[in-house]
């Protein structure tokens, strides 16, 4: 038998994307993940918003425009041309300016940390785990 190749794993981050419907309340749900990995010059976001969820919060909330909020996130993290001016900035700095506390319908929590083989794969994993 020969012996196994370790996997080589890389930190990477990521954030959730909460919808927070009436920020004078506070209530909030998730929605989405952002992750970036440096080692893979990698970042993405996924989303998935919950209709039911928004409307148990508020009844009234504009469901196309978090729905646009949202898809917005999702380009510009990605970057290319979904990510218009920010097209050519490095997967980091798009990152950090998506995880910047904010205070808006949508918002990013806090920043976690992790290793990863497959940075992609972590981002399907986490919005299953955590969002959907």
């Amino acid at each position: 038998m020969s012996p196994k190749t370790p996997v080589q794993r890389h930190v990477f981050e990521y954030a959730l994307l909460r919808v927070v419907p009436r920020v004078e309340r506070g209530e909030m749900f998730n929605a989405g993940v952002m992750v970036y990995c440096r080692a893979k010059s990698y970042a993405a976001a996924l989303t998935h918003l919950d209709e039911a969820k928004l409307r148990v919060l508020d009844p009234g909330a504009d469901v196309v425009g978090v729905r646009a909020a949202l898809g917005a996130v999702e380009g510009l993290c990605g970057g290319g041309a979904a990510a218009g001016q920010a097209a050519g900035d490095e997967p980091g700095r798009r990152f950090r300016w998506l995880s910047a506390p904010r205070s808006g319908v949508v918002q990013p929590g806090p920043v976690h940390t992790g290793l990863t083989a497959d940075p992609e794969a972590e981002l399907e994993r986490l919005l299953d785990l955590l969002v959907r």
